[in-house]
């Protein structure tokens, strides 16, 4: 996926007033009109250039995406890092019948559209807000109440974007699943003449395990086993997110057995399952006794041959 530069697809600077984007964005449209462009890419130049705008017109769009794009150029190749837009507050869903590019869904999701909340047919009520929020992994086995901080753009009197931050006090309930959605009623945007605030609604989504992943109920976890462990079988101490199981790793296990612990993924009704995916380490040949013990091995096992089914 490539870098998108929304303001040199306007022409405008990046410290840019709202009303010298939207000005850009009429005279491109204008210019680029599939229904009255003259220009053989004017449909796509139209696209883009009705995409940048919407990206840019959003103030909340707009911090998101100033944020993210800083020291990016267009055309360069780029993904966003995990978790880069948790805690970051958007007003509204939006549609999700416009025509976006994979950038602007990777930044924003499917659901981005004109940042109108769903309650905008209701003036005096709040608009309800959505943001995502990252948990550890051990917070969907045990549940519990944690604070998270929300960040939300808000455009001042002379149209400039800042960040408004807040810490929120959230009951996180046990078997949360990623992309599940929490409700926290009243906070979100306020309401207008007395009117009911908008709710928050927080999309959860686990940080990233230097050891476990997640699919669904079940999580699974890639455990490195020696030789013998693998050859002869042993009982060994496996990690959970939920503490310490024994595990009996079969004689003759090869790498890449899957071996499952019924009940021990994600709670649920029914609970997910844990898989220990085995690998084999190798101990390194770096002294004299070990390289000997490997020489023994290899007189040993005198006629394995571990590429008999490549054919070579």
């Amino acid at each position: 996926m490539e870098f998108k530069d929304y303001y040199a697809t306007l022409g405008v600077a990046r410290s840019a007033k709202p009303e010298e984007i939207k000005r850009a964005y009429r005279k491109l449209a204008r210019k680029y009109h599939p229904d009255v462009s003259k220009e053989p890419d004017a449909e796509a130049r139209f696209k883009e250039v009705a995409e940048a705008y919407e990206a840019l017109s959003d103030a909340e769009r707009r911090a998101a995406y100033d944020d993210i794009g800083q020291g990016h150029d267009a055309g360069q190749a780029f993904t966003p890092p995990p978790g880069w837009n948790s805690g970051f507050e958007f007003s509204g869903q939006g549609g999700d019948d416009a025509d976006h590019s994979a950038f602007f869904e990777a930044l924003f999701g499917r659901a981005a559209g004109s940042g109108r909340s769903a309650r905008a047919a209701r003036p005096a009520s709040g608009g309800d807000h959505h943001a995502k929020v990252q948990i550890d992994l051990q917070d969907a086995y045990r549940g519990g109440r944690r604070t998270i901080t929300m960040h939300a753009p808000q455009r001042d009197a002379e149209g400039r974007t800042t960040m408004r931050e807040r810490h929120l006090d959230v009951n996180i309930p046990k078997g949360v699943r990623s992309g599940q959605q929490l409700r926290l009623a009243g906070q979100g945007g306020a309401g207008q003449g007395g009117g009911p605030a908008g709710d928050l609604y927080l999309e959860i989504e686990f940080a990233p395990h230097p050891h476990f992943r997640v699919d669904g109920r079940d999580v699974f976890l890639d455990l490195p086993v020696a030789p013998w462990e693998a050859a002869l079988g042993a009982s060994i101490t496996v990690p959970t997110p939920d503490g310490s199981v024994e595990l009996t790793v079969p004689p003759g296990s090869q790498p890449g057995r899957r071996m499952r612990l019924k009940g021990q993924g994600l709670p649920s009704t029914p609970p997910g399952d844990l898989y220990v995916v085995l690998g084999v380490a190798l101990p390194g040949a770096d002294t004299v006794p070990a390289q000997e013990a490997y020489r023994t091995l290899a007189s040993a096992f005198a006629g394995f041959d571990p590429r008999r089914t490549t054919g070579t």
